[in-house]
Formats: C-alpha cells, sequence, structure tokens
C-alpha cells in the first residue's frame, strides 16, 4: 500500500496508547483518561493494526513496550501535546487575553517601562500569560518573523517589511554629565554643544547607540564618538559618574539610573530636544491583532504618568517626534 493511501491512527487510538505507555497496566491507563478497559484495550490493537507494528508485550502479569512500542511512544506524546497547542491557542482566539503571549522588549526599554507593563496586565488581562524575553533590537525582529514572539516593545522605525507597528510615545533624550561639567543641570542645551562632548555610547548592537550617534551627526558632527562602551544603562551612567565622559538618556531611565549615584547632573535640550519614539510591533495581519490593538490603547493611558508625550492610535509610525510642550520636567 503506497504512503497516500495508508490509513491515519485517529487521536483516540494515540491517546489510547500513550495512557498504557505512560502506566504499564490497562485499568490504570483507562482510568487515567476515562475509557473503560475494553475499550481501551481495542484502540491500542486499532492502532497496532492501522500502523503494522506491535506496540506492547502483553502477558498475564503486566504490560511491556515493544522496541517498536517505545520509538513510537514518544511520537504518540509529541502529537497529543501539538493538539493540546493547537486546542489552547484556539481558545485563546474566542477568548481574547487569555492564553501565552510572548513579549520581546529591548534592554534600553525594559526596566523603566515592564512594571507598568506588568501592573496593567496583572489588573487588567488576569487570564493572559505574558512571557517576556529581553533582548537586542535585530534578536527581537527575527523573533518576531519565525514566530518565537508574538509581540515586540522597541524603538521605531523599523523599515521592516511584514511589520506593523503601533505607536505609544515619544520621549526625550537628556544629557547626564559629572559633577563639575560645564553643562550639568543646564537648561536650553542646543544640539551643537554634542559636537565637542566626550560621549559614551552603548555596544555594538543596541538600537540607543544607533539613536546616540544619528543625534550626533544631526548636530553637525561627522566623527563617531567612541572611546568607551558598555553592555547596558546602569554601566554606561556609573562611567560617567567616574568622569569618563557623558551620555545620552532617554526620560524614562534617568530617573532609575541617575539616582545611583551622587556624583551626576542632568542637562535638558532645547526644544525640540532630540527624542525616539517607542511602539509595539507585530507581525502584519497577526491572528491577535485587534487584541494587540487593545493593549496598546490601554498602555498608552498607563503611561502618561511617566515623563512622556503620548501618541495617538492614529499616528503614522514613520512621523517624526513632537517637539516637547513644556519645561524639563514635565510630562506629557
Amino acid at each position: 500500500m503506497s504512503s497516500g493511501k495508508r490509513r491515519q491512527p485517529s487521536l483516540a487510538q494515540l491517546r489510547a496508547f500513550a495512557a498504557v505507555a505512560e502506566h504499564l497496566h490497562f485499568r490504570d491507563a483507562a482510568a487515567a483518561i476515562g475509557m473503560s478497559q475494553p475499550a481501551l484495550s481495542g484502540a491500542v490493537s486499532a492502532l497496532e493494526e492501522t500502523l503494522g507494528v506491535t506496540l506492547l508485550e502483553r502477558t498475564t502479569r503486566k504490560v511491556l513496550l515493544s522496541p517498536a512500542g517505545e520509538r513510537l511512544a514518544v511520537r504518540a506524546k509529541a502529537v497529543l501535546d501539538e493538539v493540546g497547542a493547537l486546542l489552547e491557542e484556539a481558545e485563546a482566539v474566542r477568548a481574547p487575553f487569555t492564553g501565552a503571549l510572548r513579549l520581546g522588549v529591548i534592554p534600553t526599554v525594559a526596566p523603566y517601562l515592564l512594571p507598568t507593563v506588568l501592573r496593567l496586565v496583572h489588573e487588567r488581562y488576569p487570564q493572559l500569560d505574558l512571557q517576556v524575553h529581553e533582548e537586542q533590537t535585530a534578536s527581537l525582529v527575527d523573533g518576531l518573523h519565525s514566530g518565537r514572539l508574538d509581540l515586540l516593545l522597541l524603538a521605531v522605525p523599523l523599515g521592516v517589511p511584514g511589520v506593523t507597528e503601533l505607536p505609544l510615545f515619544d520621549e526625550d533624550f537628556v544629557l547626564v554629565t559629572p559633577l563639575d561639567h560645564w553643562l550639568g543641570g543646564r537648561e536650553g542645551i542646543p544640539r551643537e554643544a554634542l559636537r565637542e562632548l566626550n560621549l559614551l555610547l552603548l555596544d555594538e548592537g543596541h538600537c540607543l547607540r544607533d539613536q546616540a550617534l544619528d543625534i550626533c551627526r544631526e548636530a553637525g558632527r561627522e566623527d563617531a564618538p567612541v572611546t568607551t562602551t558598555a553592555a547596558g544603562l546602569s554601566t554606561l551612567v556609573q562611567l560617567v559618574a567616574g568622569g569618563l565622559g557623558c551620555t545620552l538618556l532617554p526620560r524614562t531611565a534617568q530617573r532609575l539610573e541617575t539616582a545611583r549615584s551622587s556624583q551626576l547632573l542632568t542637562g535638558y535640550f532645547a526644544d525640540p530636544a532630540p527624542s525616539r519614539r517607542i511602539a509595539l510591533a507585530m507581525r502584519a495581519g497577526a491572528a491577535r491583532g485587534a487584541e494587540y490593538e487593545e493593549l496598546a490603547a490601554a498602555l498608552r493611558e498607563a503611561l502618561r504618568a511617566l515623563p512622556v508625550r503620548v501618541l495617538d492610535a492614529a499616528v503614522r509610525p514613520a512621523a517624526p517626534p513632537t517637539p516637547s510642550a513644556g519645561p524639563p520636567g514635565a510630562s506629557a
């Protein structure tokens, strides 16, 4: 018989066999899956006939798996696990904000926004199993495309085909300096001041590094101000406190990171200050797209307490950041 015409085992047969393989006892296996013992035995026999192999060695005292049974028991369990996952996914579609949601977040956002995100999910979507993955942008986008991740929280625009961005807010950058720096604590700093600064940056791969370099180029700086780098913002700020230079911080990171040392001052740029845009990103046409848009709307409201400019849902992803509308300490 050709493989194209071969009979297919039923899920009931696979479930019966998997139960026997686990318990090695017909009565216990039947009780475990709520099936009568004769029906269970018949299902396993039918599976053996369908597959054309002997799965069990039956004696008067015990049940053993045959060599073929040992191999196929692993496959049967994998099939049943996948069917269970399919049913869970279908349940999630029928009941929004249930099941797993794998959220990818960049390192320069995670420590500062996750408390708000987690609190919102806990209070508003208690049945949602939120799983957080902190990775750099390139890895997150790969994960989104491959299906490893469902939703991203990161800086945009990405300019990646097949990805839909849901803008959340714009936030200004501030200049963090040592105590004795001439720009320390000043307001209205012109961007041109960046031309002469010893600016400390994050390592390669961080989008915040690329944003800082873009800001320097916009300010008229032609060289890349890279003498010392760090893997994270906390280390970067400690290097500033030690007098090695200055750095740019997003406003959402300012309070937490500058509180780590008394040797720092924060300066604020003149309007329009250099800024970045943060958004959720999903696969275009995602089955749970309506859920993600609702989550984005809820996040916009929850984030209004932070020093950011919350964006309307209709804002286009590639739109330029809006100039700051208030003094350095104000939030929108």
